[in-house]
């Protein structure tokens, strides 16, 4: 999943650097000064954060006057001038109403947006959130910017562990990707005119539902900025990160975010992915929910089930997957690779939401047979492991486990053991932690996710 990225002018003529990837209500994020639309991806808990997001709705980022790959020959940043830039963004793409969010030191822009266009900015999120630069900010970066800008490697790994707190492993890509998306003179032209920026007296405007994110081991922004903003602002919440490492706190934030934004709860893994042995096999159970109730209301379900078969031979085919057999109303398949298998779930998932979809109103109003047009719900469950292979068969634990799992999801609803979300980790799937559950059969609970498709 690659950004297509598009240029458009703002009304003072700036070229601006934006894409959109995804579908459904449109999350925009602005983040300064650390912008470059090409290098961002290159950092992955950015990217899979990012393709997590375009997986559940419209994905809008831009490239601010002066940095990434907008024009970089400009010299006024005052907040008016750069909102000319969300502006044109959001115009070219024609959004109405969109979810706003605000990181790094972007804080005053998004406020003084919302503030202007209330009924345009569904929902705000500022990460941090603050109406004015600290001083705990300009001054030691004030500080950081006039030192001898030869050494600018330097300078931009110091402003990455100060100014947005990254950790020693990830100031170094971060800082490569400032060092990419802004000169040092453009940088210290535009903390020059930043650090005087302040929106205070626009927060009793902001009416949209706003959600503060503060950092607990932020040392610059004292969490009595953010229960100030709190206050002054008529909706606004707040969520406090507490996590030590920058991958916990930004599970913590996603965590937060998505029911906040209508996104669920689900949290996209930022872990590094495990391997398992060669001889490993990823175990696929599908079922469809109340067959039998099916069958007895309907009197022959046969065309409901070969439509079932139709589409999951058809899955499986397209994402390289085996059929073991077929049992009564469900499949058992095998894959060798964790990431076609889920691959494989949701587009089942997909393709009988379709289905269910296109179906007619009334049925039963219909002439010929009603069981065509009964709609088909699945239920997905997977485990990973080695099976015991004899006759063209897989047998053993891990078998029976993936069948345990699919009996506990719903129609719809793809379920997975820990084993399977550990090897896709940092794919971009998006998981739920449905918690501990003992499985008919087994002694000790096992760890249950929800995939999120």
């Amino acid at each position: 999943m690659e950004p297509q990225i598009q240029y458009v002018k703002t009304t003072d003529g700036v070229s601006i650097a934006y894409y959109a990837m995804g579908q459904g209500t449109p999350l925009v994020i602005m983040n300064l000064p650390n912008s470059h639309l090409q290098m961002e991806w290159q950092m992955s808990d950015v990217r899979q954060t990012y393709e997590a997001a375009a997986r559940l709705g419209t994905l809008a980022r831009y490239d601010p006057r002066g940095f990434g790959l907008s024009d970089r020959d400009v010299n006024d940043f005052s907040i008016e001038a750069l909102l000319r830039d969300l502006q044109a963004v959001v115009d070219r793409l024609e959004l109405k109403s969109f979810n706003l969010l605000s990181y790094g030191w972007s804080s005053p822009l998004a406020i003084a947006f919302a503030a202007a266009q209330p009924d345009r900015v569904l929902k705000l999120v500022l990460w941090p959130g603050y109406a004015r630069l600290p001083e705990t900010w300009t001054e030691a970066i004030g500080k950081m910017l006039a030192l001898d800008i030869s050494n600018w490697e330097f300078v931009t790994e110091s402003l990455m562990r100060f100014g947005q707190g990254w950790s020693d492993e990830m100031s170094g890509p971060a800082a490569a990707t400032l060092r990419e998306a802004i000169t040092p003179q453009t940088l210290s032209e535009w903390f020059r005119q930043a650090k005087d920026w302040d929106v205070r007296d626009l927060l009793a405007q902001v009416t949209s539902p706003t959600m503060l994110v503060q950092e607990k081991y932020d040392k610059h922004i004292d969490p009595q900025v953010a229960r100030e903003l709190a206050t002054a602002m008529p909706d606004a919440r707040l969520v406090i990160l507490d996590a030590e490492t920058r991958p916990g706190r930004l599970a913590q934030a996603v965590s937060a975010l998505l029911p906040f934004l209508g996104g669920g709860s689900a949290v996209p893994e930022v872990q590094q992915p495990q391997t398992l042995p060669h001889d490993t096999a990823i175990i696929l159970f599908t079922d469809i929910e109340g067959s039998t109730a099916m069958t007895q209301r309907l009197g022959d379900a046969r065309d409901v089930l070969r439509e079932h078969e139709r589409i999951v031979r058809e899955a499986l085919k397209a994402h390289g997957g085996s059929e073991v057999k077929t049992i009564g109303d469900g499949f058992m398949a095998s894959f060798g690779s964790a990431t076609k298998a889920l691959e494989c779930a949701i587009a089942l998932q997909r393709a009988f939401d379709d289905r269910n979809a296109s179906l007619p109103a009334h049925p039963e109003a219909l002439e010929g047979r009603a069981e065509h047009h009964a709609p088909i719900k699945v239920r997905i469950g997977l485990n990973a492991g080695e099976p015991i292979a004899e006759d063209e068969e897989l047998f053993g634990t891990v078998v029976i486990t993936a069948a345990r799992i699919a009996a506990q999801a719903q129609g719809g609803e793809i379920l997975v053991s820990d084993v399977v979300r550990q090897l896709v980790a940092g794919k971009g799937f998006l998981f739920a932690d449905r918690g501990e559950t003992v499985l008919r059969g087994f002694e000790d609970p096992v760890r249950v996710y929800e995939v999120r498709w």
